[in-house]
Order: structure tokens, then sequence, then C-alpha cells
């Protein structure tokens, strides 16, 4: 199964779609892939680990703290994550993850587009034959 793939939305943002067999994997390949468009994560080694909670109202509020909670870490740590370890409670909405990366380095890291934020425009989570989906676009 595809972790996810980008789709074209506009020119002022970037889309993906995000699979996943359950909520978990879901939300660690829309982590892995809103990295994606930041950088080529291939290159980024699990030498940091970073434990992260985040809350919502509902799932599609979730993935979008989850997302706009990761870009603090870009932006205000120069960090980027590969690899997530993510539990979510679908009773309460919150979501325990372990990231784990490096810090960025421009001589190292190919870098792409800067993130402005994940959006909530037409962010959507649900289920299809047994595979979760969910399309994001990111403000670029």
């Amino acid at each position: 199964m595809k972790k996810f793939e980008f789709i074209d939305i506009t020119t002022a943002d970037v889309a993906f779609i995000a699979y996943g067999k359950d909520l978990n994997e879901l939300f660690e390949n829309a982590a892995l892939a809103f990295f994606e468009v930041m950088i080529n994560t291939e290159q980024i080694k699990p030498k940091v680990k970073i434990e992260i909670k985040v809350d919502g109202d509902d799932l599609v509020s979730l993935m979008f703290n989850w997302l706009n909670e990761l870009l603090i870490y870009v932006d205000g740590e120069n960090l980027a994550f590969s690899k997530f370890d993510v539990e979510i409670d679908e009773k309460k909405f919150n979501l325990d993850a372990t990231c784990s990366g490096e810090k960025i380095d421009l001589k190292r890291h190919e870098t792409r587009t800067a993130v402005k934020a994940c959006t909530y425009h037409k962010l959507e989570i649900k289920k299809i034959d047994n595979q979760w989906r969910a399309r994001v676009i990111v403000d670029i």
C-alpha cells in the first residue's frame, strides 16, 4: 500500500492524500507527506526524538493541529522528521507521538518548498474499503 500521493489543486498550495490501514498509520503517513513537501525525508536521520501530544475536537481538527504542531519544530528549532510513531485515542480525539529526525543542514539536506501552514480548506478524513484516507492542503 502506498503511504501518500501528491495531487494537483492550485498553484499556491500543495495537496496530498495520505493512506493508512488504521488512524495511527494515516497520521504517520500524513506527517511524512507533510515533511516531503519541505525536505527529502530519505536524507533525515533519526538522531533526535521529540514527544508530541495534540488534541482535537474531531479527526479533522486533530490532523490540522498535528501537522501545524510539527511545523513549530521546523520553524522554531530547525528540525525535520522522517519517522513517526503515533498513538491516537479515537474517543478523546488526542494523539501521542514520538517523532524522530535531526537538525536541518543545508549542506546535507535537499530542501524543497517552505510551508506556511496546514489548512482546513478541503481537509477530509474518511474510511473507504477498510483503508483510511486523508486529503490535506498546505499553504506554501
